[in-house]
């Protein structure tokens, strides 16, 4: 390796090694505030850090979705409520749209690489939507078991995040939600299919060691 390409990738280990630790920059106050059209020091009066606005907005977020399934869920029949849930993260309901926040939720998981605050306030918000999942697919499917239906929510909060990131931050066709909704429901099949209990006691929605 020369010197050129030597440098070059120092700085790519340079950059690699940031984001991994740090992620990338909370947006700046001045870029708020013209969006916002308020002032620079309103802001910083309301939000004296960056984190704290970042963690009121993943709570802005958070009660976006609220809304909209609690609003939704009261059209339904108890035993239509999983497939609502399923329905509604992936944008299939022309009464109850998702929420449409995918380049910002890009944002704050980026965000999260360097803050625990950010980090804790997400593991809290997608691990309670696992457990209510986890809670309807153990209501309909009985005989999938807890331990099952705490498998299945995983893979759905799993399968529904990544979808929408391939769609927002790598441009593909929405249409594919229909792909990765579809395989939901093989899942559940398959689990139907084959009840043998887990293998091993991982305890859904822990956090890892280092958190």
């Amino acid at each position: 390796m020369d010197k050129e390409d030597k440098r070059k990738q120092d700085i790519l280990d340079g950059a690699f090694s940031y984001l991994m630790k740090h992620g990338l920059p909370t947006l700046s106050y001045n870029a708020i505030a013209r969006k916002a059209g308020v002032s620079r020091q309103l802001i910083r009066y309301y939000y004296a850090e960056p984190e704290d606005l970042m963690v009121a907005l993943c709570d802005h977020l958070a009660s976006l979705y609220r809304d909209g399934l609690v609003n939704g869920v009261l059209e339904v029949q108890p035993e239509d409520r999983l497939k609502f849930f399923f329905d509604f993260y992936f944008d299939l309901l022309e009464n109850a749209p998702k929420p449409r926040d995918d380049q910002v939720y890009d944002a704050m998981m980026s965000l999260a690489a360097g803050s625990p605050v950010v980090r804790t306030n997400l593991q809290k918000q997608y691990g309670l939507i696992g457990q209510v999942v986890a809670h309807e697919i153990h209501l309909k499917y009985p005989q999938i078991g807890s331990e099952g239906a705490d498998e299945l929510s995983y893979l759905f909060v799993c399968l529904m995040y990544g979808h929408w990131k391939m769609v927002a931050s790598l441009g593909l066709d929405e249409v594919h939600k229909h792909v990765t909704r579809r395989a939901i429901d093989r899942l559940i099949e398959s689990y139907g299919v084959d009840s043998a209990p887990a293998q091993g006691k991982v305890k859904i929605w822990n956090a890892g060691p280092e958190n």
